[in-house]
């Protein structure tokens, strides 16, 4: 009988040892990188100055990488639904990590339909913000050329130190 409670003592040692040893062998955390309050207002008035100049009216929300609204904006005239509108094309550009341009094509050819049973809407006009490969946050402009307002927005704001894509 003592044998036995030894060597399942014993056991469960060299199992704690092992989970020890491999947990100081992996990583237990991350650094995160988010949009900062500024980052974000900073995006939406460079956005909102894209569209000014090129005689557009827009809508636009900036998402964090955990996909919480953190800035928003409409210019004056905008539609009552503008702002719903950016702000589900940013979270579907979170969630697919791509463009929404590129998600509504993969819809569109059939090649995948599950951004339309997963409540998402992928329709053009919003970006992820991608900073050395890691996902920060994403961004979506209510209109026809929303992803050009966002992707000047990104890259005034960021000065080609964001992608807009993970893959």
């Amino acid at each position: 009988m003592r044998i036995r409670l030894y060597v399942l003592l014993l056991s469960v040692m060299v199992i704690v040892f092992s989970f020890a040893a491999d947990a100081s062998a992996m990583q237990l955390t991350r650094d995160v990188k988010v949009i900062s309050s500024a980052g974000a207002r900073a995006l939406a008035d460079a956005c909102a100055a894209w569209a000014e100049k090129n005689k557009q009216i827009v809508a636009i929300a900036i998402l964090d990488w955990g996909g919480n609204l953190i800035e928003s904006h409409a210019m004056e005239g905008a539609a009552a639904n503008a702002i719903d509108t950016a702000l589900l094309k940013a979270k579907s550009a979170l969630r697919w990590r791509r463009a929404t341009s590129e998600t509504n094509k993969l819809v569109r050819s059939g090649e995948n339909l599950a951004p339309t049973f997963m409540n998402d809407f992928p329709q053009p006009g919003a970006l992820p913000i991608v900073i050395n490969g890691q996902v920060v946050g994403a961004m979506g402009v209510s209109s026809a050329e929303g992803e050009k307002c966002a992707q000047a927005a990104i890259d005034a704001v960021f000065k080609g130190q964001a992608a807009t894509s993970a893959r």
